[in-house]
């Protein structure tokens, strides 16, 4: 027995990162890529074999989930090492990390959808919504696969605290390690929100709303389990970075629309919009967590509300505005580059704001918009906290 615990790879005084973490964090940043991969190549070429690059990076991440995943509960179930029995949980019969289980179900809820929506394609039509039954069911796999892959990170920086302490090169490693996933996970919830997020509705509290609904959760929650002060400032830095990265990359690659109508010439990949200036508000919320660490979670929250979406408001409003310029229109705010099939009378090609709300209607989206941001911030410090306790 004590030949098989020393041969299982566990992080350790030096910072070794155990590979299975690595995995982990490997499969968050292939779906993450391979997300807007897909989303542009639909914009761009549209509906195409389900063997495309951008199909079978997203679904690398369920392989990769069930190769870690598998691996932990398979040999913490019959293999029994003493370390990892001591940080599992027990599920029909099989031990494991909690981490491990919730990625194993969403690896196999990803791969189960592929031929789900290759079918739904074929038997209802070549839609490119992001919300189908299909495309639902492979979004809870892939939330299920990063959600599972943080708590893994988590509990091994946990426990690294526990044993060594914060100032141990293995806590620091797991903790940049943690913050890294952290903002990936922002990037895919700013993904699925993009419906509602795209630049010609910025000037409407709807997208400000959309905004509001789970942004300031992972910002509180992530500053507490973190303990890094500038844990959300570092989570919307690796949210612009990315999203900034794949402007510049996807349009050096050619792309030509294979489905009709064709209202555009598209002869590159199209990249996704410019993203949100949420790095203003995550400093925000950062400085007004560490200044009020004392305070009852409530007041603080009650604060951290309008405090996230009025500095969300003050930068992104005349960011918009500059959006709808000809100024906009380069390779970096990428506003120049249009799907094939938007006709030329669309608010986006014409550059127009679309259903702009105004006085006491926008004041009241807003409005609106506070009170989940700051019902979501109450609710990110108990996701927080009982991160912090995650040891299994």
């Amino acid at each position: 027995m004590a030949t098989v615990t020393a041969a299982q790879p566990t992080a350790t005084a030096t910072g070794h990162i155990p590979w299975y973490l690595w995995c982990a964090a490997l499969a968050v940043t292939s779906v993450t890529i391979g997300a807007h991969w897909d989303v542009s190549w639909h914009r761009s070429i549209g509906r195409d074999t389900f063997w495309t690059s951008a199909h079978m990076a997203i679904y690398l991440c369920g392989v990769l989930a069930g190769i870690y995943s598998g691996y932990l509960i398979l040999w913490t179930t019959f293999l029994r090492p003493r370390e990892l029995v001591a940080s599992s949980v027990r599920v029909l019969g099989f031990r494991g990390p909690l981490g491990a289980f919730l990625a194993a179900w969403g690896g196999i809820a990803m791969l189960t959808s592929a031929p789900f929506d290759n079918w739904w394609h074929n038997a209802y039509g070549l839609d490119v919504k992001i919300v189908s039954p299909p495309h639902t069911v492979l979004m809870l796999g892939i939330w299920a696969v990063c959600l599972g892959s943080l708590f893994l990170i988590v509990a091994a920086m946990n426990r690294a605290e526990a044993n060594r302490g914060q100032g141990s090169p293995e806590f620091r490693h797991l903790q940049w390690l943690m913050l890294y996933i952290s903002g990936l996970l922002l990037v895919l919830s700013m993904f699925f929100r993009m419906e509602y997020t795209w630049d010609v509705y910025l000037h409407s509290a709807s997208a400000y709303i959309a905004c509001a609904l789970g942004t300031p959760m992972y910002f509180a929650a992530i500053h507490l389990c973190s303990r890094n002060r500038w844990a959300a400032t570092w989570m919307a830095m690796v949210y612009t970075v990315f999203l900034c990265g794949i402007i510049l990359i996807l349009p050096l690659f050619p792309a030509e629309a294979k489905l009709g109508p064709v209202y555009q010439h598209v002869t590159q990949f199209v990249p996704p919009k410019f993203p949100l200036l949420v790095i203003v508000p995550a400093v925000a919320i950062d400085l007004l967590l560490t200044c009020t660490k004392n305070w009852k979670p409530w007041l603080t929250s009650l604060i951290a509300g309008p405090v996230f979406v009025l500095a969300l408001v003050a930068v992104e409003w005349p960011l918009a505005n500059f959006l709808m310029s000809k100024a906009a229109e380069n390779r970096f705010f990428a506003t120049g580059f249009h799907d094939y099939n938007m006709p030329s009378t669309s608010a986006d090609i014409l550059r127009q704001f679309l259903n702009p709300d105004h006085g006491l209607a926008l004041w009241q989206g807003l409005g609106k918009a506070m009170f989940l941001a700051a019902a979501f911030t109450w609710l990110g410090f108990g996701l927080g906290n009982w991160m912090k306790k995650i040891q299994r």
